[in-house]
């Protein structure tokens, strides 16, 4: 980002892991820019989903309009090449309308889809999803890492191994194409008419993990544990397989007390972080700062590399 190219619209990204900051910052930002965001933490699509994924509270929500925020449900199928599309047709309006806007979210891959593109894979056999749907149910997440491994040693090197969804994902589209996942990737970086800032929200780790332990201690108090009885008729949807509700569900099964269930939900979440962190310093185009520092450049109109906020 030495060499900023300067194009009529921007879209500022925020990132960084979970309980850092990132929404705080990012309407900070929008209420500056007076522009909406547009959300891409692939946990806060779904309605259903409130207290155990931190979605913006009902003031945050009234402040700045939001996008992609309790706009799916849990039984419904979703990717990123869904979520991708769906972007991509708000764009033109929104920019039609305001120079600026913001998007705020950890999933990286998400992301990744907006600012460069996703390749174009094949859609894949229901029976195929169907099996690999029952083999997670009977055999856990290990039978899909085995299979994966089998499969294409390489992704299974990189990719997120605790993720269902991503193993899932690459072994359907080599048993649809018997080739492996990872030699369709083209990782070709597409083209976008919109300059792009991206903007790291990171702090020290003592803090960022007071933080977490903070966060969950009050999602139980708000309710959390409800949240999750309400959702046990869907558990072994996708959507569910994440952090703050796996934990649960095996406290309602009866096979480990609340005060474990808790303590696991925040050593998970610990180590939730630590992979986005991992993800996002890959990418040499990402700025870093502490919230504190980003706020006073946001006010004081300062520059991100050599692009000025508020031009």
């Amino acid at each position: 980002m030495n060499n900023i190219q300067i194009k009529p619209r921007t879209l500022f990204v925020i990132v960084g892991p979970t309980a850092v900051g990132k929404t705080a910052v990012g309407i900070h930002l929008a209420l500056q820019l007076s522009c909406p965001i547009i959300s891409a933490d692939s946990r806060q699509f779904y309605r259903e989903m409130n207290i155990g994924t931190a979605t913006p509270s009902s003031e945050e929500l009234e402040k700045v309009k939001h996008y992609f925020i309790g706009n799916k449900s849990v039984v419904e199928e979703y990717n990123v090449s869904l979520y991708e599309s769906e972007v991509f047709a708000l764009l033109p309006e929104l920019f039609s309308q305001q120079p600026n806007l913001v998007m705020v979210g950890g999933s990286g891959l998400y992301i990744n889809a907006v600012c460069n593109g996703i390749d174009d894979m094949p859609e894949t056999d229901k029976i195929i999803r169907n099996h690999l749907n029952e083999l997670f149910k009977k055999e856990g997440i290990e039978a899909l890492q085995k299979r994966l491994l089998d499969l294409d040693p390489d992704y299974y090197k990189e990719v997120d191994i605790k993720n269902p969804v991503r193993l899932q994902r690459a072994i359907e589209v080599s048993l649809q194409t018997g080739k492996p996942y990872s030699q369709l990737r083209m990782r070709v970086k597409k083209e976008r008419d919109f300059n792009i800032v991206k903007i790291g929200i990171e702090r020290e780790k003592p803090e960022l993990i007071d933080r977490i332990e903070r966060r969950i201690d009050h999602m139980m108090v708000e309710g959390q544990l409800c949240e999750v009885q309400s959702l046990l008729p869907f558990r072994y949807y996708n959507a569910l397989n994440t952090v703050g509700y796996k934990e649960l569900f095996a406290y309602l099964d009866g096979s480990v007390s609340l005060e474990q269930s808790i303590t696991n939900i925040k050593v998970n979440t610990r180590h939730y972080a630590k992979r986005q962190l991992t993800w996002f310093k890959k990418d040499v185009d990402i700025h870093w700062f502490h919230p504190d520092q980003i706020i006073s450049l946001i006010e004081n109109k300062g520059k991100v590399g050599q692009y000025r906020l508020f031009r």
